[in-house]
């Protein structure tokens, strides 16, 4: 490339004081993925200063949009929720203020209570300057296409936010059909090997089946993992698509209202497919720090984007110098731009490119 990208990842994860604190008083286990203890991956959540910066400069990466490490708050009592997510979202705005070149911030909802995450989401937007939230999929055995959350929808699509969707492990019922038995490899294939992926790709199928974006038709998602599995069969499910009552094709709606990361998964091929499915105009671009960054098992290549990878991968995508700008940068502030137009805050390290 005749000049260098502009890299903004949207997946980048983070345990602050706050949620933290809310976690051990819910008796949530305290887990290194979760920014307890002292392995590497629990330091590195913490840390918003000068590791996390190097490890961004190492990667290839100039702006980190923050986020809370799964599942956020969505797995705290309905009672905490709520102050648990407006005390994250200022502790991640004062971050974000700190070094507004290198951070900005998706908020953490409190989705336990319909008109407590809708007014956070606001309150997040007009208020602290976030571009969008970040989701969990379910909260308890409420999935993402329960018309309890209509509300937060309707707020997302009026202040032209995106949501990002971020998967958890799935109910107790189907780890224990699928899962158990087998080891510790079992509660690896639960969650981030393979088992997330299914529990929200077959969400954004409700979602999409069950109308939620016939209702707001203007609602964008950001999906993660490439797509998170269904994007993969898309050609075979569309064929369900009448069967289904959808107003439009359904890859329509993976068009009009999903765009699609990879969240560090550097996969050449999983890269060309999304491409071609989506268009490198719905494609955004993310790492999944610190859970991709420095971990090369048997010299396993997919995972890991630290030592320039996050850079390079991009870099040498198949794509034309437009492509991977829109992919890098452009399509991220595309998006911000729809709420700038039409909601009065702060600005979150926009980009000067």
């Amino acid at each position: 490339m005749s000049d260098r990208l502009r890299i903004i990842a949207l997946e980048e994860h983070v345990a602050l004081p706050a949620i933290m604190e809310a976690w051990s008083r819910a008796g949530v286990p305290e887990l290194p993925n979760l920014g307890f203890g002292d392995s590497p991956v629990a330091r590195r959540l913490r840390d918003t200063a000068e590791t996390r910066l190097a490890h961004m400069d190492d990667q290839g990466v100039d702006v980190a949009v923050l986020s809370i490490s799964s599942p956020g708050v969505q797995n705290l009592p309905d009672a905490d929720a709520v102050a648990a997510a407006r005390d994250t979202n200022d502790q991640l705005a004062a971050i974000v203020a700190g070094n507004p070149d290198r951070f900005q911030a998706f908020a953490a909802i409190p989705t336990q209570s319909p008109s407590a995450a809708a007014a956070e989401l606001e309150r997040a937007v007009t208020e602290l300057g976030f571009p969008g939230a970040m989701l969990y999929g379910r909260t308890g055995s409420k999935l993402a296409d329960d018309p309890e959350y209509d509300e937060l929808y309707a707020a997302a699509e009026a202040l032209q936010v995106p949501l990002h969707f971020h998967p958890q492990m799935p109910v107790q019922a189907v780890m224990d059909a699928y899962y158990s038995n087998f080891g510790p490899i079992g509660t690896a294939l639960a969650g981030p090997a393979i088992g997330w992926y299914y529990d929200l790709g077959v969400q954004y199928l409700r979602m999409i089946f069950s109308g939620v974006f016939d209702r707001y038709p203007d609602l964008q998602v950001i999906a993660g993992h490439w797509g998170e599995v269904v994007l993969f069969y898309l050609d075979h499910t569309g064929f369900f698509a009448d069967a289904g009552g959808l107003a439009r094709p359904l890859a329509d709606y993976f068009k009009q209202n999903f765009w699609v990361a990879g969240s560090g998964t550097v996969s050449p091929r999983y890269l060309r497919w999304t491409a071609e499915v989506v268009g490198t105009e719905r494609m955004l671009y993310s790492t999944d720090y610190p859970f991709t960054y420095g971990f090369r098992p048997g010299g396993f290549p997919f995972v890991d984007t630290s030592a320039g990878v996050a850079r390079s991968f991009l870099e040498n995508a198949p794509f034309t110098d437009e492509q991977k700008a829109d992919i890098a940068h452009r399509n991220w502030e595309h998006l911000m731009s729809r709420a700038t137009n039409h909601t009065r805050r702060p600005r979150q390290g926009q980009s000067h490119a």
